[in-house]
């Protein structure tokens, strides 16, 4: 899983030139690219030339099975089976339509078959590079949690900083300027 920034990045927006707290900020820089992930429910970046296998489970009679990744950018096979002890049958172009704008497939002449992984998608999805909002949200992120800004009050010297709750608004604990990035990015 490729991180969302590089440390050179980082190190650049932030116009540090020490080698003193590489070892720290590469741990945060994963950590917060599989947070980001996790929270959009988006790999943005992992999925643009390595394809993704998706399989889905229908339940009930739907005709469009929904990708997880986004955007989409190209749909190289699209298999479907009867029950989970059958093996899957690749359909042709003309059984399936796939919406680029809503990143979903649909069967064209049926509903697809109900089950335990009925239906398999093989994608690529994604951007080639993380774009450029993202980045600086990232960096935000990261600069969040390097400087402790997380915590609610800091003393330092004497003086105290009062830090209000991340996200009042939200379940989800990100500043706010934040948060309003990442959720152009997440799956609903």
């Amino acid at each position: 899983m490729a991180d969302l920034i590089t440390l050179d990045e980082y190190k650049s927006y932030e116009s540090l030139v020490s080698t003193k707290e590489d070892f720290k900020l590469e741990l945060l820089i994963a950590s917060v690219s599989k947070l980001v992930k996790t929270y959009c429910g988006n790999s943005i970046i992992d999925h643009y030339t390595i394809p993704k296998v998706e399989e889905f489970s229908v339940k009930w009679n739907t005709n469009f099975v929904q990708l997880t990744e986004s955007p989409l950018i190209n749909v190289s096979a699209v298999e479907s089976r009867d029950n989970e002890a059958s093996a899957y049958q690749t359909l042709t172009s003309s059984q399936y339509y796939i919406d680029y704008s809503t990143d979903s497939v649909y069967s064209v002449d049926k509903a697809w078959p109900k089950g335990f992984g009925s239906v398999k998608v093989t994608y690529t999805a994604g951007y080639e590079d993380t774009p450029q909002d993202l980045k600086l949200a990232v960096i935000d992120l990261i600069r969040y949690y390097a400087k402790n800004e997380y915590k609610e009050r800091q003393t330092l010297a004497g003086a105290t900083i009062e830090n209000p709750s991340a996200g009042a608004n939200s379940s989800v604990a990100f500043p706010d300027h934040i948060k309003r990035v990442l959720d152009l990015y997440k799956n609903f």
